[in-house]
C-alpha cells in the first residue's frame, strides 16, 4: 500500500484538491491509463523552499525541495484516483530555479528519482528531463510527473 509506504518515509498522505478555485487548472488530469500532473512545488505544511539554487540553497538543500515536490504529485494523482492504482512512474519533468552559471540541475531533481524509486520500487524508474529556469515565485524547485495506473 502506497501510503503506508510514504509513511514509513514521514510523509502523512491526504490527497490534494483536485481544483483549487484562484488556479485555471487540475492538480492532475487522467487520460487513458496515464496520469498528468501539474507542475508541483516543494510546499509541506510549514515547510516552504524558495530561492535560487546555488545562491540562496546548495544542492543538498535543492533536493529536498525537490523530493517534497514529487510527494507532491503523489498528492495531485490522488486527487482524481486511488494513489494505490498506480503501478508505474513513467516521466519526470524537473525545473530547477538556477543562480546564474548553476549548472547542477541533475543532482538536484535526483531528490524526485530517488524518492519514487523508494516508494514504487523498480517501478519508480522513470524517463527524466531536469532544467534550470527562473521559477515563478521564486519557487526553488517544480516538479510534474506522468504516472500510470492500472484500469
Amino acid at each position: 500500500m502506497i501510503s503506508k509506504k510514504l509513511l514509513e518515509y514521514g510523509y502523512d498522505y491526504k490527497p490534494a484538491k483536485k481544483h483549487v478555485p484562484e488556479f485555471p487548472f487540475h492538480s492532475a488530469v487522467l487520460s487513458g491509463n496515464l496520469i498528468y500532473t501539474s507542475g508541483q512545488i516543494p510546499l509541506l505544511g510549514e515547510i516552504s523552499i524558495k530561492g535560487k539554487v546555488g545562491l540562496d540553497l546548495d544542492v543538498d538543500q535543492a533536493k529536498i525541495a525537490a523530493e517534497i515536490c514529487a510527494f507532491n504529485c503523489i498528492c495531485a494523482a490522488g486527487s482524481i484516483i486511488d494513489i494505490n492504482s498506480i503501478v508505474k512512474v513513467v516521466k519526470i519533468f524537473g525545473m530547477v530555479n538556477c543562480a546564474p552559471g548553476f549548472n547542477q540541475t541533475s543532482q538536484v531533481i535526483n531528490g524526485s528519482s530517488e524518492f519514487f524509486i523508494k516508494i514504487f520500487g523498480e517501478n519508480g524508474y522513470h524517463a527524466r528531463s531536469a532544467v534550470g529556469m527562473l521559477l515563478p515565485s521564486d519557487w526553488a524547485v517544480e516538479v510534474e510527473v506522468i504516472f500510470e495506473i492500472k484500469k
